[in-house]
């Protein structure tokens, strides 16, 4: 049964496209991470091991978070890496493992590219899909990776 929630059926599947692009990006995001946790070594090991298991848990529950909007809106979620590899702007980087600076700056470019994204989205939202709770969840996730993003540029001097 298709919702009847006052957003016309253009819109929502715009809206499904741009959620679509965003869980694409955030999965992306959600694995690198994991593979960062996962293989961070040397100096500040304990901290940065530590830190990525919170980034990629929050990323987990954002990634969740998105996937259910898709479906009250009336939709389905992608769910293959290679849909979400398709329709991500965050490249993977298979068989390298970059020291902590490079590894770190990887991540924060890739935080900034999907912060770039959500607020270009948001005029989306607003102006051509009409759904603003989307637009509300996508600025609780700006501003998480805002957050995420500063915290790792405060490695750098």
């Amino acid at each position: 049964m298709k919702p009847s929630i006052g957003i016309s059926e253009k819109h929502i599947e715009k809206s499904i496209q741009i959620l679509s692009k965003i869980i694409s990006n955030e999965t992306v995001l959600y694995v690198k991470t994991r593979k960062a946790h996962w293989n961070i070594s040397g100096e500040s090991f304990m901290e940065l091991h530590e830190l990525f298991g919170k980034q990629y848990a929050i990323t987990e529950k954002s990634i969740d978070i998105l996937a259910e909007r898709i479906s009250k809106i009336g939709g389905k979620t992608i769910g293959t890496m290679n849909e979400f590899l398709e329709n991500s702007d965050i490249q993977e980087n298979p068989g390298k493992y970059p020291d902590k600076s490079e590894l770190l700056m990887e991540l924060i470019n890739d935080h900034e590219t999907i912060i770039k994204q959500i607020r270009k989205e948001i005029q989306e939202f607003d102006e051509k899909a009409k759904d603003v709770v989307s637009i509300d969840l996508l600025i609780k996730l700006l501003d998480e990776h805002e957050t995420t993003a500063w915290t790792m540029r405060r490695y750098f001097k």
